[in-house]
């Protein structure tokens, strides 16, 4: 099994024929994400720091048999793990058969021994059996369906009471831009910030959002709905082998009130099936919170997400999850932040989130 390093900018690139291989077998492999790719991986690293390693396992010849990318997120308030991937919601082993994932998830924990890191996080793929191993679940659920052949069809497949809603924004006088230029970078940035820290929490760094419009190119881009001009909400989508994944999106205090957020996704769907998207993937959210009754709302089935970490003995996992009682007192206050303020200090704390 081979070892390598994504490195930060300050660092050599990975060597081209590394490069090219990863490339390749993310590619071919039936099961990879968005989040297995070196253009995600290189992305999370250019804009944060966090180095990615890039595990890989070979078969007869020296041919690449599998892979699992893992970035050292490194936090003074939430300490350290492997991550595979960072900022991602899915990822975890890539491999042509068990005996080579085992094999892989193996090196992951020796890895973490060998740079005194506590845990390993992965999130998806086949889960790990071993010494050190957990299985996660319980928590969060997938949302994905297909999406239907035109608007009339799309309409239909809303539950009524929800339906009703995206009707009544549709009739309404909000308009929606799609892009990716630095007006729209900005826009989804303001409304994003605003969302997280209406919610009590810290915001991701800018940079992060344009390193991964910059990697995926024509494969992500932002939508955003308006009022009168003014943007209301908006959405970081990204479209994976016929699959659209809305990622990073948020609304104003109006936007509730606007329908904003029924007219977001709708458009969305029509978007994605003009770009020749077949699917609709609507993310994960955590059990019995408001994403996840809304998105049950719109008609899609939860799917429990099983994740998989690797704890040193005696070590306990990081807590970064903000529904968490340790932190209702932070959540509490940083909602009464003043937005300047939060997008100020945000970024310093969320980017050791991972």
């Amino acid at each position: 099994m081979a070892r390598r390093g994504v490195n930060a900018p300050v660092q050599p690139p990975v060597p081209l024929a590394d490069a090219d291989a990863w490339d390749a077998y993310v590619a071919a492999h039936p099961d990879a994400t968005p989040f297995h790719s070196r253009a995600w991986c290189e992305a999370i690293t250019r804009a944060t720091g966090h180095r990615c390693h890039l595990l890989t396992a070979r078969g007869a010849g020296g041919v690449l048999a599998g892979l699992l990318p893992l970035h050292h997120i490194r936090s003074p308030l939430f300490g350290q793990a492997l991550v595979g991937s960072g900022f991602a919601v899915g990822g975890g082993l890539l491999a042509d058969d068990p005996a080579t994932a085992a094999t892989l998830a193996g090196g992951a924990a020796d890895m973490a021994k060998s740079l005194g890191v506590p845990s390993v996080e992965l999130r998806g793929g086949p889960q790990p059996e071993g010494e050190g191993w957990h299985r996660e679940e319980g928590v969060y659920a997938g949302f994905a369906r297909g999406l239907a052949a035109d608007d009339d069809a799309e309409l239909l497949a809303i539950p009524r009471k929800q339906r009703a809603e995206v009707r009544k924004a549709l009739e309404s006088e909000l308009t929606v831009t799609t892009g990716a230029d630095a007006a729209e970078r900005c826009d989804h940035y303001r409304i994003y910030a605003t969302s997280v820290r209406n919610l009590g929490t810290p915001v991701f760094p800018k940079p992060l959002f344009d390193a991964v419009l910059d990697a995926f190119g024509a494969d992500a881009d932002i939508l955003t709905v308006r009022a009168n001009g003014a943007p209301v909400a908006s959405v970081l989508s990204l479209y994976w082998r016929g699959t659209v994944m809305p990622y990073w999106g948020g609304g104003t205090a109006d936007a509730r009130r606007l329908r904003a957020n029924e007219l977001m996704y709708f458009a969305l769907m029509r978007h994605a099936r003009a770009k020749g998207c077949t699917r609709f993937d609507f993310g994960r959210s955590k059990l019995g919170t408001g994403p996840f009754a809304y998105k049950k709302n719109w008609g899609f089935e939860p799917e429990p997400l099983v994740y998989a970490r690797w704890l040193a003995p005696g070590e306990r996992p990081r807590d970064t999850n903000p529904t968490s009682a340790k932190y209702r007192l932070q959540v509490d206050l940083w909602k009464k932040l003043p937005l300047w303020a939060a997008n100020r200090i945000g970024p310093l704390i969320a980017r050791g989130l991972g």
